[in-house]
């Protein structure tokens, strides 16, 4: 057992097919630069205007879009002109087929019941207490768990515990991790299978998953879980991972994310 840190990796995201690619490339060495997402969000969005087929429209009307500067008069291309509109428009159903998949690792319970709350756009697979055994003397070594932001050493509980000490917040924290450890290895040893015994496990205890999310539902998330908007320190910490993955790969996105 012991306190640990969030830790985040993109392990996969939306890229185009080796065929479509070498299309690209045959056109256009400058067309086949273009990062991935960017080119299947044109071809989205144009569907929906275009006469031309979806397999066409990044060769056929590429030159148009990405070869020319944005006609808004602000940052980039003519297609960053044409997202910039789709997203102010609401018409972002354009932009969930680019998605992007993530190892989330030491994280709280408490954040996940916080992240799971946002549906629709995403895919959680989460490492379950159930099958996962948490007792001190099981694989893992007991639960790892996370210190929230706020319990700190200088926050005192006067007067506090069994000899009336004044005791800080992080050893009142520490000392219940301890305890429910204790608690849970003592279950499991009476016989209490961990489907059950997992129930005196905390919010603090960590966990690790792989969670997919589309574009519009990053978006989404991060509009309402970045700083400033009233969130736990916790998972506007992970809102700030992820739009710092996302943008990693898809520069182009930068802009959305500072604009929700």
């Amino acid at each position: 057992m012991a306190e640990t840190k969030m830790s985040v990796e993109l392990m996969f995201h939306t890229q185009l097919s080796k065929k479509f690619r070498e299309k690209l490339q045959a056109e256009s060495e400058q067309l086949a630069e273009i990062h991935d997402g960017k080119i299947l969000a044109l071809s989205a969005i144009r569907t929906c205007y275009s006469s031309n087929k979806p397999s066409e429209i990044a060769i056929k009307e590429g030159y148009k879009y990405f070869g020319s500067v944005a006609s808004d008069g602000k940052d980039g291309s003519d297609a960053d002109r044409l997202i910039r509109q789709i997203v102010s428009s609401k018409h972002t159903s354009t932009l969930e087929g680019i998605s992007f998949t993530f190892a989330i690792e030491g994280v709280s319970r408490a954040l996940l019941a916080q992240l799971t709350r946002h549906r629709v756009g995403f895919s959680f697979s989460v490492q379950s207490q159930r099958y996962v055994r948490m007792g001190s003397d099981d694989k893992i070594g007991g639960f790892d768990y996370v210190v929230p932001e706020k319990v700190t050493s200088d926050k005192i509980a006067f007067e506090c515990g069994d000899y009336g000490l004044d005791l800080s917040a992080d050893y009142i924290f520490e000392d219940a991790m301890e305890f429910a450890q204790k608690a849970y290895d003592r279950l499991r040893k009476a016989g209490v299978p961990a489907e059950d015994a997992r129930a005196v496990l905390p919010n603090a205890a960590a966990t690790n998953l792989v969670m997919t999310a589309n574009l519009t539902a990053l978006l989404s998330f991060y509009s309402k879980r970045k700083k400033g908007r009233g969130a736990q320190a916790e998972i506007t910490e992970l809102a700030e991972v992820l739009r710092r993955e996302v943008v990693d790969v898809e520069p182009w996105t930068d802009q959305f994310f500072e604009e929700v």
